[in-house]
C-alpha cells in the first residue's frame, strides 16, 4: 500500500515590515491596545514588484534548492491563494513554466479563503497513494488584502510555502499519516466579484467560524486515529492573529510549549494560505526524527484541514541546508504607512 509524504519545502517572506503602532498613528488609535487585541506588533509587506506569483516561485526554488528533486519529475502543480492576481490566468502555469515543470503536469488554482493549499495537499494526497502521480508541488501564496482602517489592516500579511510531496517512503522527511477536514456553510469573511477589498463579520469570526471548525476538525481526526494531544511533540494551527492559536491549542489540551515554535504570527502576521504551512515549516526547521506534529488549517466560508505527520530521520539530513524560516527572519525592512499603501497599489 502506497504511503505518502513530505520530501521538500521551501519558503519565501518579503523583506519589508510595517508595525501595529505605524499603522495605528495614521489612524489615530493606541498601538497598545490593538496589540493586546490582536496580538500582534508587526507584519510582512509585498514590495512593489512582489505578487503571489512571485511568492510562490522563490517558496518553490526554495524547496527545489534543497533537494534532489528535478522539476522535470513534479507531475503536478497546485496554489492556493486569495490573491491570485489574475481573475483568468492560472497562478500555477505561471510558476510551474518558470520553474521549468514538463508539460505533461497538472496545473490549478485553488481558493478556499486560508486553506485552499492544504486543500490542495489533500488533493495531492490521493493522486500519490493512488500511485496516479509520483511527485506533486503544492504551493500557499498570498499578498493578503485589508481595506485601510479596517481591523484586517493590522494583520493581512505577505508570505509563501512551497511543499514537494511524494509517495516514495525514502524520498520522506516527514510522512503525513493521516487528514481530515470540516466544513460548512459559515460566510464570517468574503469578497464577492470586482470588489477589491473583503469584508468580514467580527466578533463573529471566531465564534462559531474558527473555532467550531478547527476544533470539530481536530478532535474528528483525533478521535479517528485514536491520539491524544500528548502524543505530539508539536502542533501548528492557523493563525489570524496572535490569539486565536493560542486559545484554539488550550481548548484542545495542547501546551504552549507545544505551540510556541509554530506562532511565525508573532513576526509576520497572516500571510493567509501559508499562515499554517509557514508554521509547519518553522516546526520542522527545528524537529528531531520520529516526532509527531499535529496540524490544522482553516478557511473562511469555512472549513478546517486537520493532518498528523510524522517526521524521518531524513529530516535530520534536511536541516543542515538553507535557507529555513529563521534566515528570512534576519533581513527586515521597517517601512512607513505611506510606503505600505504604495506596495500594496493602494496609492
Amino acid at each position: 500500500m502506497h504511503k505518502v509524504g513530505i520530501a521538500a519545502y521551501g519558503v519565501y517572506v518579503p523583506s519589508n515590515r510595517i508595525t501595529t503602532a505605524e499603522i495605528a498613528s495614521v489612524w489615530g488609535k493606541n498601538a497598545a491596545d490593538i496589540t493586546r487585541s490582536l496580538g500582534i506588533t508587526e507584519k510582512s509587506v509585498a514590495g512593489r514588484d512582489e505578487d503571489a506569483v512571485t511568492l510562490a516561485y522563490e517558496a518553490a526554488v526554495n524547496a527545489l534548492l534543497r533537494t534532489k528533486i528535478l522539476p522535470a519529475q513534479i507531475d503536478a502543480c497546485l496554489i492556493g491563494s486569495e490573491s491570485h492576481p489574475y481573475a483568468v490566468n492560472p497562478t500555477s502555469t505561471i510558476v510551474a513554466e518558470f520553474l521549468g515543470l514538463e508539460k505533461k503536469y497538472l496545473a490549478a488554482d485553488l481558493e478556499f479563503a486560508c486553506k485552499a493549499a492544504t486543500a490542495g495537499i489533500i488533493a495531492l494526497s490521493g493522486l500519490l497513494l493512488s500511485g496516479k502521480i509520483n511527485y506533486g508541488l503544492v504551493i500557499g501564496s498570498d499578498t493578503a488584502q485589508a481595506k485601510p482602517h479596517d481591523v484586517l489592516e493590522y494583520t493581512a500579511a505577505a508570505g509563501a510555502a512551497a511543499y514537494i510531496l511524494s509517495r516514495k517512503e525514502t524520498d520522506f522527511i516527514a510522512e503525513i499519516l493521516d487528514f481530515s477536514s470540516f466544513s460548512s456553510d459559515t460566510p464570517d469573511f468574503w469578497r464577492r466579484d470586482a470588489v477589491r477589498f473583503p469584508s468580514h463579520g467580527g466578533r463573529f469570526t471566531g465564534e462559531p467560524a474558527y473555532f467550531y471548525h478547527v476544533e470539530s476538525s481536530a478532535r474528528n481526526l483525533l478521535q479517528k486515529t485514536k491520539s491524544e494531544p500528548a502524543d505530539f511533540a508539536y502542533c501548528v494551527f492557523h493563525m489570524p492573529n496572535g490569539k486565536f492559536p493560542r486559545q484554539a491549542a488550550k481548548r484542545l489540551g495542547f501546551t504552549e510549549k507545544q505551540l510556541a515554535p509554530s506562532l511565525i504570527i508573532d513576526q509576520i502576521g497572516n500571510p493567509y494560505s501559508a499562515s499554517s504551512l509557514l508554521g509547519l515549516a518553522a516546526v520542522l526547521d527545528i524537529a528531531k526524527a520520529g516526532e509527531k506534529i499535529f496540524m490544522v488549517s482553516y478557511g473562511s466560508g469555512a472549513g478546517s484541514d486537520a493532518f498528523i505527520l510524522e517526521t524521518t530521520k531524513n529530516l535530520k539530513i534536511w536541516q543542515k541546508s538553507a535557507p529555513v524560516y529563521s534566515d528570512l527572519m534576519k533581513n527586515k525592512k521597517y517601512i512607513s504607512y505611506t510606503d505600505y499603501l504604495k506596495s500594496s497599489k493602494k496609492i
